[in-house]
């Protein structure tokens, strides 16, 4: 019995010391950037949304309509968001932005991507994990909460 105890908090040490490790390696990397410019495709795995492929039903979801309002400048309210949300913004072009958020615990980083297509009034986004396989709906999440909050700072900019 004590064996098995001890077994156990080896286990769990040895867990605590990988996901510090992942969080670690999480840092090193970069968010993909525009690709024949459109934002990537997610991965085969379930850590990554994606507004630009319909297709990828798994992976799928509604991207932003972008308001026809002349004297809005739409990406810095939508840098301005990111950042209220603790996001980092570190890449801003005039129909790009990536950013970074990162867990409080172990440090593990995500990229948050958008990609405005003034062509047809959207706006494109991409949440994705940087390193792991599952993240238990935290880029989804973000994702739904970054469109709300941008759609209440709309209704302020009026």
């Amino acid at each position: 019995m004590k064996i098995a105890g001890i077994i156990l908090a080896l286990l769990f040490g040895l867990f605590i010391v990988f996901l510090f490790v992942s969080g670690k390696e999480s840092k090193t990397g970069h968010a993909p950037g525009l690709i024949d410019l459109s934002l990537a495709r997610c991965a085969d795995k379930p850590n990554c949304v994606c507004s630009e492929y319909k297709d990828d039903t798994a992976h799928y979801i509604e991207p932003v309509i972008i308001p026809n309002k002349s004297d809005l400048d739409f990406l810095l309210l939508v840098k301005t968001t990111i950042r209220n949300m603790g996001g980092i913004p570190f890449v801003h072009t005039d129909n790009y932005i990536a950013a970074i958020f990162s867990s409080t615990l172990f440090g593990f980083v995500d990229d948050l991507e958008v990609r405005a297509d003034l062509e047809n009034s959207v706006l494109h986004i991409r949440s994705a994990s940087r390193v792991g396989y599952s993240d238990a709906g935290v880029n989804k999440r973000r994702v739904e909460s970054f469109k709300k909050k941008l759609s209440e700072n709309l209704l302020v900019e009026k």
